[in-house]
C-alpha cells in the first residue's frame, strides 16, 4: 500500500520543484529537472539538475534534493515530486532510484510532473523493485 500525501503537500511539493527547474544549469543539454522531496518533519527541500562540460560529473536534480535534505537534518523521505519537460515521464534515473532507496521506504509515493500538472504516481518500490537497501547491511 503507497503512502498518502495531502493536497496541499503534493501541491508545495509541485511548486519548489518547478521553481528548482527554473534554476538548473543545462547549458549542453538543455534538459532542464528539478525536483523536491518531503522530509519527515514536514520540511521541503528542492534540487536542480546542474551540467558539467565533462558530463559524468553532472548532478541529478534527485540527488541535489537528497542533499539538501540530509545537510539540513532530514533523515528520510516522505514523498517525492519531479518535473521535466517533454512527451515522455521524466521519472528518477536508476542511480537516484538508489539514492532515494537510502532514504525511503517502498511505499513512498514519486510524483512526475510536467510544468501544467501531475502525470504520473508511482511507489519507490514500483520504479525499484527488490531493491538492495540498508537493512540488507544490517
Amino acid at each position: 500500500m503507497a503512502a498518502s500525501l495531502t493536497p496541499q503537500q503534493v501541491d508545495r511539493l509541485l511548486a519548489a520543484a518547478r521553481d528548482a527547474q527554473l534554476r538548473a544549469h543545462a547549458p549542453y543539454s538543455h534538459f532542464r529537472v528539478g525536483a523536491a522531496v518531503l522530509d519527515e518533519s514536514g520540511r521541503i527541500h528542492a534540487g536542480c539538475n546542474v551540467e558539467n562540460a565533462a558530463y559524468p560529473l553532472g548532478m541529478c536534480a534527485e540527488a541535489l534534493a537528497i542533499a539538501t535534505m540530509v545537510r539540513e537534518g532530514g533523515r528520510s523521505v516522505a514523498g517525492l515530486v519531479v518535473v521535466g519537460e517533454g512527451e515522455r515521464l521524466v521519472t528518477p534515473c536508476g542511480g537516484c532510484r538508489q539514492r532515494l532507496r537510502e532514504f525511503a521506504a517502498d511505499a513512498t509515493p514519486v510524483f512526475v510532473a510536467d510544468l501544467e500538472r501531475v502525470r504520473a504516481q508511482f511507489t519507490l518500490g514500483e520504479l525499484l523493485p527488490e531493491s538492495f537497501g540498508p537493512e540488507n547491511l544490517a
